[in-house]
């Protein structure tokens, strides 16, 4: 029995699907350990830096205002008003 256009068509769609899967399985495997990747970097660099670990959130929020990007406001000072 000879196989229909369609069903040649309906086949080569599945291995595509297949193959989509396979490779957006890849993609988040790949982000992950990217990510992983920048988080060990960030430490590495903070732990270079010798600053103790309480004055880090105070450090970090100063270069946040002084390098922040146009059209960001800093962080607001920690004075226990909320806006």
């Amino acid at each position: 029995m000879a196989t229909t256009k369609s069903a040649k068509i309906g086949a080569e769609m599945e291995k595509v699907k297949a193959k989509i899967s396979d490779q957006q399985a890849r993609l988040k495997e790949l982000e992950q350990k990217h990510k992983e990747a920048e988080n060990e970097e960030i430490v590495d660099i903070v732990r270079g830096m010798s600053i103790p670990l309480d004055e880090l959130p105070l450090l970090l929020q100063k270069l946040r205002g002084t390098f922040g990007q146009a059209g960001q406001k800093p962080a607001p000072a920690e004075t226990g008003v909320t806006e």
